[in-house]
């Protein structure tokens, strides 16, 4: 697996990854030192809003030119945003407004970056399980070290330090993939209208596909995206510990998916999500701390399994002309739904205690697990590529660049 190709996509895809992990705590310490918890939250409101919009033509783009080039581009305009804020703050307070169109600017860069993430990984691998398994596997390190890091930086060096080294993140990302040589699609003329249309006739053509994002948007507005908000207000101090303990059982998980190759692996991922239950149930029965966190392991593990069974299974069932724009819809789909759960998490605290909401989030992750299992294109989706009626059209031909 460990090709010339692979090992530099994978330390691209590690210090973007490292990058992205350290920009919610410089954001939250920097900008809120100056302009409060409001201010915070616009900017990264503004930044998720931006990577949303452009995501679909994000996928479109990837799908033309080739996912590396439109990957490198991304990463040439975070390394000129981050490297603006990290200037901006060498006099003190910068401008908010500044702030908030570097927002922009870096968000629509973070969304036409990500439909090419899973597009690259059958390009730089044969084996694109094991693939995603290892990334996974660094994201979960990545996850754990880049708030930390961070957060170390902002307290012994100030901004400065940490948006520069953020803006240094993406700039070793675009020479890695600069450094990569893959092929290309060779795409026939075509409207970006046009290219929509297709990606989302691909997208809806697969039942399994459509369904899963159908489910994951209810797993994202009551689950995972108030989970983080809800938690950490119940937990409290402890937080840290819990999160740790779910980063540890992604990188468990990851090492499981290197090894098991399930006949059917939607529903073997379906099944070890499962595990995911005690994760929010332990926060509902308020238990202690080693129970938090043995909760949390479990269900960083079926999250993390769960996850490359679902990635390799798109890559491996769809055609490598139309992966990056159909990536695009199931993100899109995905992320909505998670942000809808982060944007009510504090108005329900006024009708649900947080610790009922979490007892509620345990009992939809269970019917989450049902669902995916009850609907039949999930449930017997296989490693092979289909060949029936929900198969994309042939590839176009393809260009080394």
């Amino acid at each position: 697996m460990w090709t010339r190709s692979f090992s530099l996509y994978f330390g691209a895809r590690t210090v973007s990854l490292l990058g992205d992990a350290m920009m919610p705590v410089a954001s939250a310490l920097a900008i809120g030192e100056y302009y409060g918890i409001a201010g915070v939250g616009y900017v990264l409101a503004l930044w998720t809003a931006s990577a949303v919009l452009v995501m679909l033509f994000g996928g479109v783009v990837a799908d033309r030119i080739g996912a590396r080039r439109l990957m490198i581009g991304a990463d040439a305009v975070r390394v000129l945003t981050q490297g603006t804020i990290a200037v901006a703050f060498v006099g003190g307070a910068p401008p908010y407004a500044l702030l908030l169109v570097m927002a922009v600017l870096s968000g629509m860069a973070a969304g036409v970056f990500e439909p090419g993430v899973y597009g690259m990984v059958p390009l730089v691998s044969d084996d694109p399980q094991r693939a995603n398994a290892t990334l996974k596997i660094a994201e979960a390190v990545t996850q754990l070290t880049g708030p930390a890091l961070a957060g170390v930086l902002i307290t012994l060096t100030g901004p400065v330090v940490v948006y520069a080294v953020d803006a240094a993140t993406f700039l070793v990302s675009g020479v890695c993939l600069l450094l990569v040589r893959v092929a290309v699609p060779t795409p026939e003329p075509s409207d970006v209208l046009s290219d929509l249309r297709r990606g989302w006739e691909e997208f809806r053509a697969r039942t399994w596909m459509w369904s899963v994002i159908l489910v994951w948007v209810f797993w994202g507005v009551l689950v995972i995206g108030p989970s983080v908000p809800l938690a950490s207000q119940v937990i409290g101090s402890d937080y840290g510990w819990v999160m740790a303990a779910l980063g540890l059982g992604t990188v468990l998980g990851g090492l499981v998916a290197i090894r098991l190759r399930p006949r059917r692996p939607l529903a073997a991922g379906a099944v070890a999500l499962v595990g995911y239950v005690p994760a929010p149930l332990t926060v509902a029965l308020g238990a202690p701390l080693p129970a938090l966190m043995a909760g949390h392991l479990l269900g960083g593990c079926a999250m993390a399994f769960w996850s490359v069974m679902w990635s390799t299974s798109v890559q491996t069932q769809v055609a490598p002309d139309v992966l990056n724009r159909v990536n695009a819809y199931q993100v899109a789909g995905s992320v909505a739904g998670m942000a809808v759960g982060q944007a009510v998490a504090g108005p329900v605290t006024t009708v649900v205690e947080p610790r009922a909401f979490m007892g509620m989030s345990a009992l939809v992750t269970a019917g989450i697990v049902a669902a995916l299992l009850l609907v039949g294109p999930i449930r017997r989706l296989g490693r092979e590529p289909l060949r029936a009626a929900e198969d994309p059209l042939p590839a176009t031909a393809c260009a080394t660049t």
